[in-house]
């Protein structure tokens, strides 16, 4: 081929062998590629003389000034407050959010990934336990981020330290001589659950407490975290299964549980003792206040947050790939 000020961009891929989206990354001096790569694309483009349209380039890489967050249960306190967290640090920096409520349903998810994209949204938060991966719904060289969540392990992300938070529940129901304990959680099978169940597992055998398979509730969401979980400590006081400690891996749970107890006149902490897990004022204000795994919703939006921005704005990453905060026990009435 001669050279020629036409040839295209994808010729230019094609040559280099490499793809189109890495081309204009490595003339827009942006993203990830080798310094191989990069010199093979601007060899081929020396070679074959080929000039970029300015114009263009400047309308490809302006900016909408908006984000999209996808939450799984805006009703959940701790989505609402973290949500607000996020909101507020982007309208300080000049941002519009779009938050997309999916309830849960995956369906819901993808939709949103494909509408954030078709918005043009700068970057996406999402914060989900369920396992859709947005390359097939995003179209645009975007970045995403992943909140309390490291199951797509290309993206970059930010949790707590959930096997921890597991660990230390289990341990504080066991300092407080518990020896039959309640795990109410859900049934998802995302990084963050699976993390503070095994925390809490190992905890208990750590301390040689068995853990029985009669007292292991993952719940589907049918009525609600709160009725759902409400319904199922009713139950098992019903049946007469023996039990003296609670570990809900939500605070919502947690005051599930407490009602249902004092709805059968089981005294808290004497009989029954509850350990709870997000740190929100639901476990602050309850009667009693319920001990909880605290994740600081501050630290955790505002990690998350100036990570996206500066993928954003292709500024150095001071982030590892994955960010892991710290989390603690607040120990309240219920133990």
């Amino acid at each position: 081929m001669k050279k020629n000020k036409k040839i295209s961009i994808k010729q230019i891929a094609q040559l280099s062998g490499v793809s189109v989206a890495t081309v204009s990354r490595v003339i827009n001096n942006n993203g990830r590629f080798s310094e191989e790569t990069r010199q093979r694309v601007l060899d081929t483009i020396k070679k074959y003389d080929y000039t970029t349209n300015m114009a263009a380039k400047s309308l490809r890489v302006s900016k909408s000034k908006t984000i999209g967050v996808i939450v799984p249960d805006i009703n959940n306190l701790f989505f609402a407050e973290l949500v607000l967290e996020i909101e507020n640090f982007f309208f300080d920096e000049g941002y519009s959010v779009f938050i997309c409520n999916t309830g849960q349903n995956e369906t819901k998810e993808k939709e949103y990934f494909k509408s954030l994209d078709s918005k043009m949204v700068d970057g996406i938060i999402c914060i989900s336990s369920n396992l859709v991966n947005p390359a097939d719904y995003v179209k645009r060289n975007i970045p995403i981020v992943y909140l309390n969540n490291t199951d797509m392990k290309e993206y970059y992300s930010v949790e707590c330290n959930h096997y921890e938070g597991g660990y230390l529940a289990g341990k504080e129901l066991i300092k407080k001589n518990c020896k039959r304990i309640v795990l109410l959680t859900n049934n998802k099978t995302a990084s963050s659950v699976n993390s503070k169940i095994q925390g809490f597992k190992d905890a208990l055998q750590k301390y040689n407490i068995p853990t029985y398979p009669e007292l292991i509730f993952r719940l589907d969401v049918k009525e609600g975290i709160f009725e759902d979980s409400l319904h199922t400590i009713n139950k098992i006081i019903e049946d007469n299964i023996s039990f003296d400690g609670i570990f809900a891996t939500n605070d919502l749970r947690a005051h599930a549980a407490l009602v249902a107890l004092q709805n059968h006149n089981i005294k808290i902490p004497d009989e029954v003792k509850i350990v709870g897990y997000d740190g929100t004022s639901i476990s602050k204000y309850a009667n009693p206040p319920i001990s909880t795994i605290y994740q600081d919703k501050k630290i955790l939006a505002t990690k998350t947050s100036s990570l996206l921005l500066n993928l954003i704005n292709e500024e150095g990453i001071n982030f590892d790939k994955h960010t892991v905060i710290p989390v603690k026990l607040i120990e309240r009435k219920t133990t």
